[in-house]
This record gives structure tokens, C-alpha cells and sequence, in this order.
């Protein structure tokens, strides 16, 4: 295959992801829920000190992001 064409291909996928990830900051407020702010993320306040983990937002994109890898590797095919 042609280098070229190949690096066009990667680019295009780039620049989708890109523009989602802009739609998803601009709008993201409106959405229904809050990312980074679901429920079983790990928040403890302390008195002078605030730990945040947030364990089912990072749970959530790998599902999304393994999702949209597998789809573009069943293109590539």
C-alpha cells in the first residue's frame, strides 16, 4: 500500500477523535450526566486536604476507547 495514503487514513481518524472530543467539551455540560463525576468515583475531603479518584469514569472511557479501537482495526482489515 502507499505510505502516503496510509498516513491520510491515520490523519482523517485523528481528526474525527478531534472534533469529538471538542463537541464532547463544548456540550458537555448539557449532557445528563457529568463525566468525571459519576457515581463510585472516589472522593474523600479532608480537613485541609481533597482526594479525587475518579475509578468509574476511567472504567467507562477504556470501554468506549477499546470499543472504538477494535472498530477502526476491523476496517483496517
Amino acid at each position: 500500500m502507499d505510505p502516503l495514503r496510509e498516513v491520510g487514513k491515520v490523519l482523517v481518524v485523528f481528526g474525527v477523535a478531534l472534533a469529538a472530543l471538542g463537541a464532547l467539551l463544548s456540550f458537555g455540560s448539557k449532557l445528563p450526566f457529568r463525566l468525571g463525576r459519576l457515581p463510585g468515583d472516589i472522593v474523600y475531603r479532608g480537613e485541609r486536604t481533597t482526594f479525587y479518584f475518579p475509578l468509574v469514569t476511567c472504567v467507562l472511557l477504556s470501554i468506549v476507547l477499546t470499543l472504538i479501537f477494535w472498530v477502526i482495526a476491523q476496517f483496517r482489515r
